[in-house]
């Protein structure tokens, strides 16, 4: 249940570990179980948790967890005391709950006011949050009544994911009193305690998700749950929750360790007083590395992430040789440049698509069965088109032409030197001479679209977006001089970026699905028809929703604030 309790809301619910998944559904599938009656069809529900800390462990430590969950409607950020009390004679658990909206970055000062932002706030200041462990669930619920007091049951088909990568599985079955009294749970309890195939269950989905995490780590069977936060925390170099737009997860495959292998590392290793040429040359490896050691992932096409991760890699690349490319000799870098635009350009097709099923999936887990089944004939045609996009990147990874040009890049970013314009004695040429310059200019670039945001179509602001994009790369390929005051600086400016990425995306979506039911009029039936039309009409909405809602990110990006912190930010070089 989530009771009103001063600031906070407090969840009772009964929590069992499932041992028979079959029993569980019996349960969950009853008319009636003891004195309750159901009180409404099972409800399936799909969402993705993210559950976030400081580096330091700081949420933790204070007896918080916080999740960041995604679903259909959206980013949520919920935050529960770890510490569970015992009530209704010991069979259930009580816990403190805040739930409250969020979006996609690493600041919870991004988040739209609520008291679950700011708790995140008052115990964890304003240090970004670093992700711990992903939990994945498809939950089926349903409501049951006994009188005035309301219970939801839900069964939890739960994976564990550690970035991206699935490491265990479990079922769990709960019972959450919505309404009414709490011993009325002792009913449910004895039901539930009969069946041999389930277990009360001794620990919350993070504390089983944080063991798989250690085992999966290899850290040994003890310890506490902040001991194992802090060696996730080592174990990935604390890096910021990613955003869902143009972020993936950083662990990565290990490359062969031979001459012919860029290594992988954690910074590019910029620093104010490299040559531009040789700062973007560093940056430049960074990424390729990356770049190169997705590939097999992606070739094999069935982890979504590996796709994403190459893509981000190209794009990083692609985004290094607009800010730096001024410092090299045009004919000389031309193919370098040149490969990296077709590349993309295969990458980014099959991660369009992948983008889109993924918000088509989403979508229809909070659907009836027969609305959702009304929706797959679009999914099914995105489908075809990922395979078909797929098949036609691995042709060009296979290409001997493909190969060439990685040998021979590679070769480049290597050879420090290679293809630099030549600089006479006083021109500027140092990241310190040159980086403010050009972070300013950026920023000039996305301010100019002020007069007309109030106004701005979809067009506008994509143009917007870009602009935002560039500004992000400007401050991120030197971050390392500019110091760690530039985090936050680039956290605002992820903000907009997601914000603009997701209506984006959304606008993407209700332009294909109408295309596809003008294209398919005659093949669909009329549920189908009117399902997908009930998606566009969606999508569209989530477009104007955003629209109207792109003040809260710009004004954190176009703000006194920002500005102060960008010129003392620009000031260290």
């Amino acid at each position: 249940m989530t009771e009103t309790r001063g600031p906070k809301a407090i969840e009772v619910e009964l929590k069992y570990h499932v041992l028979d998944v079959a029993a569980a559904e019996r349960l969950l599938h009853s008319d009636s179980l003891g004195s309750f009656s159901a009180a409404s069809p099972v409800r399936s529900l799909q969402h993705e948790d993210r559950y976030v800390d400081t580096a330091g462990g700081d949420l933790a430590r204070a007896g918080f967890a916080v999740r960041l969950r995604r679903s259909g409607r959206g980013l949520t950020v919920g935050v529960k005391s770890l510490a569970r009390h015992d009530v209704a004679g010991g069979i259930a658990h009580r816990r403190e709950e805040l739930e409250g909206p969020a979006h996609n970055s690493a600041s919870p000062l991004e988040w739209p006011p609520s008291d679950a932002r700011s708790l995140v706030l008052e115990l964890a200041g304003d240090a970004p949050l670093v992700e711990l462990v992903t939990i994945r669930q498809l939950r089926r619920r349903r409501e049951l009544r006994d009188g005035t007091t309301r219970v939801e049951i839900s069964l939890d088909e739960v994976d564990v994911l550690a970035r991206s990568e699935v490491i265990d599985r479990f079922v769990d079955l709960e019972a959450e009193l919505l309404k009414g009294d709490e011993s009325r749970l002792a009913v449910l309890d004895e039901v539930f305690g009969a069946e041999p195939g389930l277990r009360p269950a001794e620990r919350s989905k993070l504390e089983m998700a944080l063991e798989a995490l250690r085992r999966h780590h290899g850290n040994g069977p003890d310890g506490s749950d902040r001991a194992r936060v802090r060696a996730r925390n080592d174990v990935d170099a604390a890096e910021p929750v990613p955003s869902s737009s143009d972020e993936v997860s950083e662990t990565l495959p290990a490359a062969p360790a031979d001459d012919t292998h860029l290594p992988v590392v954690k910074t590019p290793g910029v620093i104010a007083d490299d040559p531009v040429a040789e700062a973007a040359r560093k940056v430049l490896r960074f990424h390729l590395a990356r770049m190169i050691v997705r590939e097999p992932g992606a070739r094999e096409g069935r982890n979504s992430e590996e796709v994403h991760g190459m893509r981000v890699a190209t794009r990083r690349q692609r985004a290094a040789w607009r800010v730096f490319g001024e410092a090299f000799r045009p004919r000389r870098t031309k193919r370098y440049r040149a490969g990296l635009r077709e590349i993309a350009a295969r990458l980014g097709a099959v991660r369009d698509l992948d983008v889109l099923i993924e918000a088509a999936d989403l979508y229809r887990a909070d659907l009836p069965k027969a609305e959702g089944r009304g929706v797959e004939p679009l999914v099914s045609d995105w489908r075809v088109r990922r395979a078909d996009a797929h098949v036609l990147l691995v042709r060009e990874l296979d290409s001997d032409g493909y190969r060439r040009w990685v040998d021979d890049y590679r070769d480049f970013v290597r050879t420090e030197g290679s293809g630099v314009r030549p600089v006479g004695p006083v021109q500027p040429h140092r990241v310190r001479d040159t980086a403010a310059s050009r972070i300013l200019a950026a920023y000039e670039h996305v301010r100019g679209y002020e007069p007309v945001l109030r106004w701005a179509d979809v067009e506008t602001l994509h143009e917007l977006r870009i602009a935002g994009k560039w500004l992000r790369y400007t401050l991120e390929f030197v971050r390392e001089p500019l110091g760690p005051d530039s985090a936050p600086l680039i956290a605002r400016v992820t903000a907009l970026q997601d914000h603009l990425g997701l209506m984006n995306d959304a606008d993407v979506a209700a332009r294909m699905a109408r295309t596809y039911l003008v294209e398919h009029a005659g093949d669909l039936s009329t549920l189908e028809s009117a399902a997908i039309g009930r998606y566009l009409v969606s999508r569209e909405r989530e477009v104007a929703r955003l629209r109207r809602t792109i003040g809260t990110p710009w004004r954190g990006l176009a703000g006194i604030g920002f500005r102060r912190a960008l010129g003392r930010v620009v000031a260290r070089l």
